[in-house]
């Protein structure tokens, strides 16, 4: 069964925002997908038994090697792929745990993977729409992470977390 399969016709990814001390923006230019070849934000999908916010840290890591806290959440892209799949990724802001951490990229799924100005990306003609969109708002108002609540144990929930 390949990944597209597995995930069925409702796809929920995410990506962060990492930025550096200097202003500078962690970006990643993928080997694959539709973003082949062009600088955008580290993301990658959901997967079973983690919350959203989980994934984006593991995915920072798993794509560049930097450990990262949430801050909080941005907003959401969604769109519908040839009148099928849904499909949706949360975009989060996240910092960097380490100042001195190295950046490791996924040798198999990136050609590279650095910190940028974002001028600098602005004036790339191979970065994402969602990059340049980014970086044109400058101001990124997020909404932080509120855990420790439970709505009930009727729910069974092992994670809960509002981004509200």
């Amino acid at each position: 069964m390949s990944s597209r399969e597995k995930r069925g016709k409702v796809w929920l990814a995410v990506s962060g925002i990492v930025k550096s001390s200097e202003g500078q923006w962690l970006v990643v230019k993928k080997r694959y997908g539709g973003l082949k070849g062009q600088w955008s934000l580290p993301a990658g999908f959901v997967e079973e038994g983690e919350t959203a916010d989980e994934a984006v840290v593991r995915e920072v890591k798993e794509e560049t090697g930097l450990t990262c806290t949430v801050k909080g959440l941005i907003g959401l892209r969604t769109g519908v792929i040839k009148e099928e799949i849904s499909d949706n990724m949360l975009v989060f802001v996240l910092e960097p745990l380490e100042v001195t951490e190295r950046i490791i990229h996924q040798e198999n799924e990136l050609y590279e993977a650095r910190f940028m100005d974002p001028k600098e990306l602005l004036d790339e003609k191979d970065a994402s729409i969602l990059l340049h969109y980014l970086i044109e708002q400058n101001e990124h108002s997020s909404k932080p992470g509120i855990d420790g609540l439970n709505p009930g144990d009727q729910f069974g929930y092992s994670a809960y977390k509002l981004f509200l």
